[in-house]
């Protein structure tokens, strides 16, 4: 089993690599097919938009939101193709991360103008191993 935070830098690689081939401008359903293909070529189990249930006040709900990409059951991947991030997503995948009881996500946003000005780590209670 892979650790955690070779999960991640995989996935960085990847979006890495395809805003760098494709740039921003494409529809955000693109960016996911091509991205979890890539994360599959490199040998990694990759669910696209995942159904996750939400429990609430001792209730059941099995249309609570769908994950964009679930990596290993371990890391969750929220994917955006905007001009800029704003505050509400970076809270979109912590709320993500509590519900699904993950301890990192990523967002990675292939809209801008670098990949890196959109790439974020999101923690929820994390810390790697070797910090």
């Amino acid at each position: 089993m892979r650790d955690l935070e070779d999960l991640a830098r995989i996935a960085v690689d990847c979006g890495f690599q395809i805003h760098s081939s494709l740039g921003p401008g494409l529809l955000e359903s693109v960016y996911e097919v091509i991205l979890a293909d890539s994360l599959a070529e490199r040998g990694l189990s990759v669910q696209r938009q995942k159904p996750i249930a939400i429990h609430f006040n001792g209730r059941y709900f099995d249309e609570g939101f769908k994950a964009d990409l679930l990596v290993e059951d371990r890391l969750l991947i929220e994917l955006k193709s905007t001009e800029r991030l704003l505050a509400v997503h970076g809270r979109q995948v912590l709320t993500y991360l509590k519900l699904l009881d993950l301890p990192l996500g990523l967002l990675m946003n292939f809209g801008g103008a670098t990949f890196k000005e959109g790439a974020k780590r999101v923690v929820n209670n994390y810390r790697p191993a070797d910090a």
